[in-house]
């Protein structure tokens, strides 16, 4: 007969076992589908749950997401770059990407890749170059969160063509076809960069946010003006910087926020990721929020569809296409 000591013995025993397990702290970013360029969009999915409750996420909900696209800069070229001060404090106290490439030259399939999943064959800056296809904003909208896109010397809302310092090339959303024939939802979500300021003003800033500054500050463009300088655009950015973080910081602890400022192509043919060795460079990316590390350099490679993945994940989104694809982290 088993005596009373030893049974006590036995549940101690079993008691410093439990505690010595490890809970999961993290899901995989690999579990979903990929659908190819075209399919129907699959209702959104639910953030994975513990039975004693929700699982820590591989990447935060956010509740805004921001992106801000520079154009034609390659990481040499601006990170330690004394004419982009700004540029370079943010990213010595965020999180700096070294090892980020664009997919494409030139600008537009990069653009397109980012929101849309695929170049879908785009390999110039065409302006009548449309796609039947769903993209990241009819995801937005699938989950019930919110998009615009704000962008710099837009004459009118849903505009087509160039104007100005406007690109239509650097405007991924009205290539395709879902959101550009419908003319309200078009007008609604595809808007001049002054709105921006409106919609700060109003406390509306959507959960998904697009800004694009125009020929002149988001590069060097002697081609525009002479003084389109690196330094130029790194002043745009800590104006606009300015007032995304005074509406964003005093909300973030019940709205945390991510900001990702990157370019869309470098100005070389370096890859990585499976990409074609003439793929679009490497570039200088930034994640700005409360919850990134600080003063932080991740040499992890990542391309554009690593951004996508990273939305689609955060958001519980269905992973399409070339987010899905394993050499995309």
């Amino acid at each position: 007969m088993i005596s009373k000591k030893i049974i006590l013995v036995f549940i101690a025993l079993l008691t410093g076992l439990a505690a010595c397990v490890p809970l999961p702290t993290s899901v995989a970013l690999n579990t979903q589908t990929a659908l190819p360029a075209g399919s129907p969009l699959p209702p959104p999915t639910l953030p994975a749950q513990a039975a004693s409750g929700a699982i820590r996420p591989a990447v935060p909900d956010f509740t805004h997401i921001m992106v801000i696209f520079f154009e034609n800069g390659n990481f040499v070229s601006v990170i330690g770059n004394q004419s982009m001060p700004y540029y370079n404090q943010l990213a010595g106290e965020y999180t700096l990407l070294s090892q980020y490439y664009a997919v494409s030259h030139p600008s537009l399939p990069n653009f397109i890749a980012t929101f849309g999943r695929d170049t879908f064959g785009i390999s110039s800056d065409c302006t009548d170059c449309f796609i039947q296809s769903a993209s990241l904003p009819d995801q937005i909208k699938a989950s019930g969160r919110t998009w615009r896109a704000y962008l710099e010397d837009m004459p009118r809302p849903c505009y087509l063509g160039n104007y100005l310092g406007y690109a239509q090339k650097h405007d991924p959303f009205i290539y395709f076809d879902p959101i550009r024939l419908d003319a309200a939802r078009c007008n609604r979500s595809i808007v001049p960069l002054t709105q921006f300021d409106n919609d700060l003003a109003a406390g509306t800033l959507p959960n998904f946010v697009y800004i694009e500054p125009n020929l002149c500050n988001s590069a060097p463009n002697a081609k525009f003006d002479p003084a389109c300088s690196l330094g130029n655009a790194d002043h745009w950015l800590a104006g606009t910087m300015q007032k995304l973080l005074a509406y964003l910081q005093p909300r973030a602890a019940a709205e945390p926020y991510l900001i990702v400022v990157t370019w869309d192509e470098g100005q070389t043919n370096l890859s990585c990721c499976g990409l074609p060795s003439s793929a679009g460079g490497r570039v200088a990316t930034l994640l700005i929020s409360p919850l990134a590390r600080k003063g932080f350099q991740d040499s992890t490679p990542y391309t554009h569809y690593s951004l996508l993945k990273t939305i689609e994940t955060g958001w519980s989104l269905p992973l399409l296409v070339h987010a899905a694809d394993p050499g995309n982290a």
